[in-house]
């Protein structure tokens, strides 16, 4: 398989997983929202918070999270995924995504939260490569990287420029 075919595989392949990933994700999102949100009392206008808010939340932040780190690599920087306050927000929807899954159940137990935890890390992972996936610089990125770790290897470049 040549090199163009290879790289384009991998963004249809990159696609389909997102394609597959966030919409279940997000409907999972606003089901277990909408769940959680119903516990609360009657009445109270907070729960529809959870639904309503949650999915939109976590597509912000993961895709912006995702795209910041994306614009580092492009730019062969520093990750800004040490950068506290993308940290944050990713730990924050993964916090309260995996809380919704478990708390929208009568029974909670452990394989509920590894569900929870699977659903929600797959849908994050979905929403984060959403902008590489995106990307006209993908293939360049990939060359650039895949040089850098042959010349690391101490193999011969096989495409100068």
């Amino acid at each position: 398989m040549s090199e163009r075919g290879a790289l384009r595989g991998l963004r249809v392949l990159m696609w389909v997983v997102i394609a597959i990933e966030v919409p279940v994700y997000l409907v999972w999102l606003v089901q277990v929202g909408y769940l959680t949100g119903q516990e609360l009392l009657r009445g109270d206008l907070s729960r529809w918070a959870p639904p309503v808010l949650l999915p939109p939340a976590a597509v912000l932040f993961c895709v912006m999270a995702g795209w910041t780190w994306w614009l580092s690599v492009v730019a062969s920087t520093r990750s800004p995924l040490r950068e506290r306050w993308i940290v944050i927000s990713l730990v924050f929807v993964a916090a309260f995504s995996v809380f919704c899954g478990v708390a929208s159940v009568d029974d909670p137990s452990v394989s509920v939260g590894l569900l929870s935890a699977a659903l929600t890390g797959l849908g994050m992972i979905g929403l984060f490569f959403i902008p590489a996936a995106a990307s006209r610089q993908l293939p360049d990125v990939i060359r650039r990287r895949s040089r850098r770790a042959a010349a690391a290897r101490g193999e011969a470049d096989p495409d100068p420029q």
